[in-house]
């Protein structure tokens, strides 16, 4: 028996079954040429032979079924229209519908490699019900070009089945999946031929029968794809997306086409979202606008923020400067009939303190100009930079998206009055210099050649030694750096190091520079 929370869904199968050949035609109509005239086959190499991977209506009709070899097929007909299959751009085109059929429910599986499974439980009450949505589908998509199959059950299995096997309406969806032939378990050939050759050719004939004389039989995964396909235990569907935290959607019965009418929308449903984020004590840190056409397509609008928020204005003016730096604008089409705004990642934000006379809110706004520059640049071109736990000085700071928020290590502080233990600037990688004079075993250089400009040193501090980190040698012994603070004859400071101890790890150490300061 299926538990309460699973008998209560309900389940919605979209099958295109020429998806290839729809495909071709709607590329053909994109580029006013004239569609290539039917039958269509697609083929693909199989064991070194050309055969048949797919084929449109009319070539399933006169017998060029899937597997058929391209030679046999034209010696039936001579001039038959061939064509390689594709099968990434018919996944792309998938994942396209997909996006679609998001205006639905946010409960949209992909099953491979020509169909939809929606899980619309709750979600057909804007429709007037399951029929009223799937026929809602159906017009769409078909207005858009597809020839598509739907079907309704109470498992996605059951659904799935019933979209592809189902030639006649039935009285009741318990009768209706009873009447599938065996092949809707989806088990391997031999195992569907042994069905049959016992004389159960359809689920009815297997359901009539002990659950646990068919599973001693042929497999304890045989007996678990037929008590899903009957409701016998739970099944659900893995959504291609999660479902985010918050979600608000507004319909109109006209589309609107204006920008200013779509950013007006948006304005409102980031009020609705800061409601109910204001009850839960929560910010947003993304925020997803996504604006259905009312021919099918989808545009997406994604702004990110440093700080939690659930201001409306703040989200507001982010996503005007989201669309101003889009290289391709937003087309409506012929309007948009849906948006919808999506809250996917959340944090805790308390009541926000009014500033005082005299006080300031310069993290705030700080947060705001890092938010509107990764808006408008792109989040990563906008970068902060945080300490990493290594003594390696050029691995010490990492550079990451300042719409991240903070880094995981602090800088270290250094004492009062003492002077800069690192450059502020530093090259990587470090560049070699001609050290003169070096004292021996760990002195620095009385002068150095650096591009192309002799300096004389003046003042040295160090050395400071530092090892290479011995855990991620990954076998290599990598020679140790002498580090020194110079300063030249004529005041500029530098940080240069000799690259490995004499005799102890190489020969003739090298000398480089690291960094210069001020």
């Amino acid at each position: 028996m299926t538990d309460e929370s699973s008998a209560n869904r309900r389940y919605l199968a979209i099958w295109f079954p020429y998806l290839p050949a729809d495909r071709l035609l709607r590329a053909a109509r994109a580029a006013r040429e004239a569609p290539p005239a039917d039958p269509l086959v697609f083929v693909e190499k199989v064991r070194g032979a050309m055969r048949l991977a797919a084929a449109d209506e009319a070539a399933i009709a006169l017998g060029l079924t899937p597997g058929l070899p391209l030679a046999d097929a034209r010696a039936r007909i001579p001039d038959l229209a061939a064509f390689d299959v594709d099968p990434e751009g018919d996944a792309a085109l998938i994942e396209r519908l997909a996006d679609g059929c998001d205006r639905y429910t946010p409960m949209v599986a992909i099953d491979p490699p020509d169909g939809l499974l929606l899980d619309i439980s709750g979600a057909t009450h804007p429709f007037g019900g399951e029929e009223g949505l799937a026929d809602d589908i159906a017009r769409r998509l078909g207005e858009a070009g597809f020839r598509l199959r739907l079907a309704l059950a109470g498992t996605p299995e059951a659904a799935h089945a019933l979209a592809r096997h189902q030639n006649a309406p039935a009285a009741g969806e318990t009768a209706a999946v009873r009447r599938l032939p065996v092949e809707a378990l989806r088990l391997d050939g031999e195992q569907t031929l042994a069905l049959r050759r016992a004389g159960l050719k359809t689920i009815g004939d297997l359901a009539a029968r002990p659950i646990g004389s068919f599973a001693a039989r042929f497999g304890e995964a045989a007996a678990a794809a037929l008590r899903r396909l009957i409701g016998q235990s739970d099944s659900r569907i893995a959504p291609r997306r999660v479902p985010p935290a918050l979600l608000v959607e507004r319909r109109f019965a006209e589309p609107v086409a204006r920008t200013e009418d779509m950013l007006a929308a948006l304005g409102e449903l980031a009020g609705e979202a800061a409601e109910t984020l204001d009850r839960r004590g929560q910010g947003g840190r993304r925020f997803a606008a996504r604006l259905y056409r009312s021919d099918g397509l989808v545009r997406d609008l994604a702004v990110e923020t440093g700080l939690p928020t659930r201001d409306p204005a703040l989200l507001i003016r982010l996503m005007r400067e989201r669309i101003d730096a889009l290289a391709d604008p937003i087309d409506p089409g012929f309007g948009f009939d849906l948006i919808r705004l999506a809250v996917p990642v959340v944090e805790p934000l308390g009541p926000a303190q009014l500033a005082l006379e005299g006080g300031s809110l310069a993290e705030g706004e700080l947060a705001a100009l890092i938010d509107r520059l990764s808006t408008r640049l792109g989040r990563g071109r906008v970068r902060r930079f945080a300490a990493r736990d290594t003594h390696i000085p050029e691995q010490a700071a990492f550079a990451f998206p300042a719409i991240e928020g903070a880094g995981s290590a602090e800088w270290d502080a250094p004492h009062p009055g003492d002077p800069p233990l690192r450059p502020l600037h530093l090259f990587d990688p470090p560049q070699p210099i001609d050290a003169i004079g070096a004292e021996v075993p760990d002195g620095p250089p009385l002068r150095f050649r650096w591009r192309r400009a002799q300096h004389e040193v003046a003042r040295y501090e160090g050395p400071e030694r530092i090892a290479s980190e011995w855990w991620r040698r990954d076998g290599r012994a990598l020679p140790t750096r002498d580090y020194y603070r110079i300063e030249d004859a004529r005041g500029r400071r530098f940080w240069i190091f000799r690259h490995g101890l004499y005799g102890a790890e190489v020969a003739n150490p090298r000398w480089y520079m690291h960094g210069v300061f001020g």
